[in-house]
């Protein structure tokens, strides 16, 4: 039993590893990325195992109106550019999924909810474990199923190929958080702990102009960064919220915020042998540099894995690039 415990802790963790408007002009080109309408999803039925309750769960993915009944690994189907947080783990046989994104409607259509929750289960019926998730959907995938704790961050990959310079960034969005002073840490393995500061959601946009060496590494120059922080309540919708790409280096400015803008090297990505390489960003690109790679995250919290506030929630829909 004490062993059952200890893997759904694995299981469990592995599961949850883990960005100033501007005005619009009519001239403005606006180019929505593929499914960024999010109004078709694959809709993917997962059974858990018997040993945490046998549940059949439903994982919800952008892309093309599709139903799987299946616990093999998902791929990304009809050129989908998204990954989610929704996941399957698989660890010593075990079956656990977390979802913490969802298909919600949007006026005639639909739209992507992301949602910080806790995500319970019991082993045998006894054993209540119980960890916080945060709501993700990025530009990228996940490789599936989730193994073992040191390969959950490599399971990501960051980006996908882009060689254009847009001026902006425009979505819709909704926001709902409780308000909370602090947020929490809760992995499974211990009791909640709080974490100073308020909970906020993100939208987060880097381009990148990356570089690959004989033996598999990734470097890259950062070439475009775009941040933005949600941490009060919206009345209803905001349409085309739009900010703006700003290139080079952004040290200087006084929106600078190094704990979010500054030179990152956590995030993976596959390289050209199929291998999970960390990208490191070795300094900023000069303003006329063209990118290789977008990156585009959307999250309901912050602060890093099993960190967050419960019921904090982020919606979106339309994302694209303005021109």
């Amino acid at each position: 039993m004490r062993r059952s415990g200890n893997v759904l802790k694995i299981v469990f963790t592995l599961l949850l590893i883990n960005f100033s408007p501007i005005s619009s002009h009519a001239a403005d080109k606006f180019a929505l990325f593929k499914y960024g309408n999010f109004d078709t999803w694959v809709v993917r039925h997962v059974h858990e195992s018997a040993v945490i309750g046998g549940d059949d769960k439903t994982l919800y993915e952008p892309g093309p109106a599709r139903e799987i009944t299946s616990n093999n690994p998902y791929v990304n189907i009809g050129g989908s550019p998204w990954g989610t947080s929704n996941v399957m783990a698989k660890v010593m046989g075990i079956v656990k999924t977390n979802v913490s994104v969802y298909r919600d409607a949007h006026g005639p259509g639909h739209c992507a909810k992301l949602m910080t929750h806790i995500e319970t289960c019991k082993v045998l019926g006894l054993m209540n474990i119980k960890v916080l998730a945060a709501g993700s959907i990025f530009l990228g995938d996940v490789r599936e199923p989730i193994t073992g704790t040191k390969d959950g961050p490599k399971a990501l990959n960051w980006g996908i190929p882009f060689t254009l310079k847009p001026k902006a960034l425009r979505f819709d969005y909704r926001v709902e958080t409780p308000g909370s002073r602090n947020r929490i840490r809760q992995n499974g393995f211990s009791k909640a702990t709080t974490v100073a500061g308020p909970d906020y959601c993100t939208a987060v946009l880097y381009l990148q102009k990356r570089h690959e060496d004989a033996n598999g590494n990734i470097t890259a120059q950062r070439v475009g960064t775009v941040v933005v922080k949600y941490g009060q309540s919206t009345k209803g919708w905001v349409d085309g919220a739009t900010y703006e790409i700003h290139y080079g280096n952004i040290t200087n400015k006084p929106f600078y915020d190094a704990s979010t803008m500054g030179l990152r090297s956590v995030d993976y990505a596959r390289n050209s042998k199929g291998k999970s390489v960390i990208i490191r960003e070795t300094g900023w690109a000069a303003p006329g540099e063209t990118p290789t790679h977008i990156i585009l995250q959307f999250s309901s919290s912050h602060g890093g894995a099993y960190i967050g506030t419960p019921g904090n929630t982020l919606w979106i829909d339309n994302v694209g690039l303005v021109y």
